[in-house]
């Protein structure tokens, strides 16, 4: 055998065995690897505890995946020693590491990603929704879970310190009473300036027709540019609730709060002792002491027991789905007599037909009954005034009666009449929507709501007032209003390459018709009909019977136009026209356009450096322009005839008959009031923890509705509503969330909202109607205040402006002494109009929201508390009890005897306040114990509501409203600001809790 030959076997023999060598080995080594192989199981959680379904589980480096189910649970088969990496939509990646002692099943708690958050949360934006990242106006997004929990019962409560800019102020501790919403300052002098409420799409309903545990999330249009697709209805801002629906699944929940109620804080007036102290001190022989020892204020006061319940069921699958829930709720007064009781109800379900799912109908239905009893608020003011010996009974177990004005016993007003009012509110719904052409999609919607109230009131004949004077008193009241809406439009969206284009076109049909009467008689001979027979009063008279009925119609197109280009570059246009019945004849049509252009500044190439540490910085500018057509009641644009003083005789009757007359001049010019705003905003993300927004804003409202008068002749009568004045707001907004520390074990969160608006009214008059100034803050029904007002609006100030003499303080003798116009120290009597001047206004310089939430493994801490700064508040009751002339017969302060005032009250800036408060608003401990049974869960917890409140203000709380004492009227020239005997106080509340889920 040559060498070449010997080669050649060589090399064929070495190859064989290598081949077969390595088959051996691969052999080998698969049997290895599968013995490596290991099935792992677990549960995938979010940051709160809630189970995850759909997340994505991969093993690391290859395509073998699964996801969770329902449940949140997998299984998943990978070799040892590999990582798998858990993922899910707007949280942190995690990996884990499977090893051989690694121990199934495995827990996986996923950390929310607040950027990834921000990138895909939706949001609504009237007519449709975006994705957070792609908003180019100015929205704040408050989730259900972030809302303001405890005794809730008026739903904007739920929103107080919740959304920088907005203010919701409670005037009253009543739980009848409801609140006011300001956002970005008012818009109006004689109209709404609270936003327009869309409920599930359908606008201008009443807000309490949803219960908070209902609501699954609250967006707030603020700024135009997002408003403006609501046009007229969309000056004073937009806020859209969207309650929760039927999700996949079956699961019961059960919520339930008991909690009691006290008085924190009274008005510190003379005891019966130290009345008797002065007496004996000043030797005052016209002191009559009755020999009673009361606190009036206590006498009217109780512990509340309140509770709530609520019940909700959810079923739902792929293609079909309802939800449907039962709240009950007592919310008792800490003043005898007073509470709410509410029974409430919805049910809303989806149902889609077609194998791609292209035809979708909605609906839902809202229901509600309200109970209560409306207080006689002048129950306070004879607290204040009743001398502290007189007691509530006397020797025959009768309320004790001292003659005297305004010195009724206030228990027996409270006692000695029946109050009985009730509200019904309902709201249906139906929509469809049907997907055609790949990229349209239209949607109808129909809706119905109607509000009714009923009010009946007796007084007998026995009741101090009006009881005794007109030998019992009844009265029936009845009022509803109904709005029926339809509305079509259609969205269509496509995405081409870089290009993201959205377009929206719509009608809409809106009526309103309202109508009430009512009825009431004096003169009963029996009290055993109470309200229930008003024909058994013999005492008629005229304007006894009334009633009233209108009706109005609004009209809309609307459009909107979306476009971004690579996701960096964003652009936003709308446009309404609304045809209103409510507007003059050369105005009947009205049309808000608006335009907002955004840019992701991080996503762009020179900002790559950024990432880490700023993983989100957009810049977005806006300008609009919106209406408030509220102002403008029915028929307010017409000549009006009504039955005037005057008499005519008939002669066909033989009888004089009342004769009509005008009363109200025609305007064909009269429109809504117009606001042209611009934002410029910032939203930023910092260390993937810290996110926030930051907003600057300039609005100025034209054609501010007011009653001027006007001279008779041309006109017939001497008023008339005309379209002339400016205002302006400008302002600042700071919104930051911060996730301070994210563990698996322990995580803590804080949030901070700051507003700061400031208000100018730029123009009261023109050529052809004109007034220098508008006074406002009656005085009226004050001692010795008749047609006196504390208050200006005029051009250069803001509304609620407090106008009058400045204190210089007092003399050696006690008497006060004021500034005039050059300064010098003079007292009363020498006082002339010109002296007067600006004592500072009801508008806060400052408004502040702030919350934390802990948790540690099961347990959960949440704090929450707001505050407002820098307004200022007429103490008027203090005013009224800090009298020389009340002592011995009526009550005064603790800190008057001390005070060295001898002269009697006069309204100037000594009884103006720093009304600067921080209020805790709720502190809750929880703990929640997983259950076993399908991620059901139930939560315990303890909660205290008002526990304390930071304030130099001497009345009884800060929290003035900004509106009438009763809270309804929501213009700007009731009595903004003024402490006027209207002290329902705010109670302290603690309560106890529990949440429970049942899944299947």
């Amino acid at each position: 055998m040559n060498s070449k030959n010997k080669k050649i076997v060589l090399y064929h023999t070495w190859t064989t065995k290598t081949v077969v060598f390595m088959i051996f080995m691969l052999f080998l080594s698969g049997g290895m690897f599968a013995q490596d192989k290991k099935q792992v199981s677990g549960t995938v959680y979010d940051n709160t505890g809630n189970v995850l379904p759909g997340a994505s589980v991969i093993e690391v480096g290859t395509k073998n995946a699964t996801t969770t189910d329902f449940d949140g649970k997998f299984s998943l088969t990978v070799a040892v020693g590999s990582s798998i990496e858990i993922s899910f939509i707007g949280s942190t990646t995690q990996k884990i590491q499977i090893l051989s002692g690694t121990k199934s099943p495995i827990d996986v708690r996923l950390q929310n990603d607040g950027y990834m958050l921000a990138e895909v949360q939706v949001v609504a934006v009237g007519y449709g929704t975006q994705k957070k990242s792609d908003l180019t106006g100015a929205i704040s997004t408050v989730k259900g879970d972030d809302l303001v929990k405890g005794t809730i019962s008026s739903t904007e409560q739920v929103l107080q310190g919740k959304v920088a800019g907005l203010n919701v102020i409670r005037p009253s501790g009543d739980p009848a009473a409801g609140s006011t919403l300001r956002l970005r300052g008012g818009t109006s002098l004689t109209a709404s300036n609270s936003p327009l409420i869309v409920v599930d799409g359908i606008a201008g309903v009443d807000i309490n027709i949803v219960q908070p545990s209902d609501i699954k999330s609250v967006d707030v249009l603020k700024d135009a540019s997002a408003t403006a697709i609501y046009g007229s209805r969309g000056a004073n801002g937009v806020i859209i609730i969207t309650t929760k629906s039927g999700t996949k699944g079956v699961s019961v929940t059960y919520s339930g709060l008991s909690s009691i109620g006290y008085v924190a804080d009274n008005l510190d007036l003379l005891s019966a002792n130290q009345w008797r102290g002065y007496v004996r001190q000043t030797g005052n022989k016209d002191a009559i002491d009755y020999g009673g020892n009361t606190n009036w204020q206590k006498e009217l006061e109780q512990t509340a027991i309140s509770q709530s319940h609520t019940l909700s069921i959810n079923s739902g699958k792929a293609d079909s789905g309802f939800r449907t829930s039962l709240s009950y709720l007592n919310n008792e007064g800490v003043i005898k007599t007073t509470g709410l009781e509410r029974l409430s109800g919805n049910v809303s379900a989806y149902q889609y037909l077609g194998d791609n799912k292209d035809v979708k109908f909605d609906m839902g239905l809202f229901a509600n009954v309200d109970k209560w009893h409306p207080l006689d608020y002048r129950i306070f003011e004879r607290s204040y005034n009743l001398n502290p010996t007189i007691p509530v009974y006397d020797a025959n177990g009768d309320f004790t009666s001292v003659s005297g004005t305004i010195y009724e016993n206030p228990v027996e007003i409270l006692t000695n009449r029946t109050v009985d009012n009730e509200r019904h509110r309902l709201l249906g719904y139906f929509k469809t929507e049907v997907k055609f052409l790949n990229d349209f999609l239209a949607v109808a919607n129909i809706s119905y709501e109607h509000n009714a109230v009923k009010g009946s009131t007796y007084k007998p004949s026995y009741a101090v007032m009006e009881g005794r004077t007109e030998d019992g008193y009844a009265q029936k009241t009845y009022a509803e209003y109904a709005n029926a809406q339809g509305e079509i439009y259609v969205n269509y969206n496509k995405i081409i390459d870089k290009h993201n284009i959205g377009a929206l076109a719509g009608y809409s049909y809106l009526e309103n018709i309202y109508e009430g009467f009512g009825a009431q008689r004096s003169g009963f001979v029996t009290d055993a009909f109470s309200y229930n027979n008003l024909g058994a009063g013999y005492n008629y008279r005229l304007g006894d019977v009334y009633s009233y009925k209108g009706k109005s119609n609004l009209v809309s197109f609307y459009a909107r136009a979306n476009y971004s280009y690579d996701s960096k570059y964003l652009l936003t246009a709308t446009v309404r026209r609304d045809g209103s019945s409510r507007f003059g004849e050369n105005n009947k049509w009205g049309t808000f356009p608006s335009a907002s252009l955004a840019w992701k500044i991080s996503s762009e190439d020179f900002m790559s450096s950024s990432k880490g540490w700023l993983d989100n910085l957009k810049l977005r500018v806006g300008y609009g322009v919106t209406g408030n057509q509220d102002g403008i009641g029915e028929y307010k644009s017409l000549s009006i005839l009504g039955v005037g003083n005057d008499s005519y005789y008939d002669p066909v009757t033989g009888t004089w008959s009342l004769a009509y007359s005008p009363k109200q001049n025609p305007n064909p010019d009269l429109k809504w009031e117009s606001t042209k705003q611009i934002n410029v905003g910032i939203d930023f993300t910092l260390f993937n923890r810290i996110s926030g927004s930051f907003e600057y804003y300039s609005k100025k409202t034209d054609d501010l509705l007011y009653t001027y008068e006007v001279p008779q002749p041309p006109y017939l009568v001497g008023t008339m509503l005309a379209n002339v004045g400016e205002m302006s707001n400008k302002g600042v907004e700071l919104t930051l969330n911060a996730d301070i520390i994210k563990g698996d074990k322990f995580s803590w969160n804080a949030n901070l909202t700051l507003g700061h608006n400031i208000q100018k009214i730029e123009k009261l008059s023109n050529t052809t109607y004109e007034t220098d100034v508008i006074y406002s803050g009656s005085l009226h029904g004050l001692s010795g205040m008749s047609g006196q007002y504390s208050q200006i609006i005029a051009e250069g100030y803001p509304v609620g402006t407090f106008w009058g003499f400045k204190s210089a303080g007092l003399d050696a003798d006690g008497k006060m002494l004021y500034y005039n116009a050059a300064n010098d120290k003079v007292l009363g009597d020498a006082l002339v109009d010109d002296d007067k001047r600006d004592l500072g206004n009801v508008q806060p310089d400052l408004t502040l929201g702030i919350g934390m939430n802990f948790t540690y493994g099961n347990f959960d801490l949440g704090v929450s508390g707001y505050g407002m700064f820098g307004q200022k508040a007429l103490n008027a009751t203090n005013m009224m009890l800090n009298d020389p002339n009340r002592l011995p017969a009526f009550n005064v302060p603790d800190d008057f005897l001390n005070s060295g005032i001898t002269s009697s009250p006069k309204y100037s800036s000594y009884w103006i306040e720093d009304a600067s408060f921080f209020r805790l608003q709720t502190l809750s401990l929880g703990y929640t114990l997983p259950l076993k049974y399908k991620s059901s869960k139930l939560r315990v917890y303890l909660m205290g509501e008002n526990l304390f409140v930071l304030t130099s203000y001497k009345g009884v709380d800060p929290e003035i409203g900004l509106n009438a004492q009763d809270g309804v009227d929501q213009t700007g020239l009731a009595a903004p600001g003024i402490d006027k005997y209207n002290n329902y106080p705010r109670p302290t509340t603690i309560s106890v809790g529990l949440n429970f889920t049942l899944n299947n």
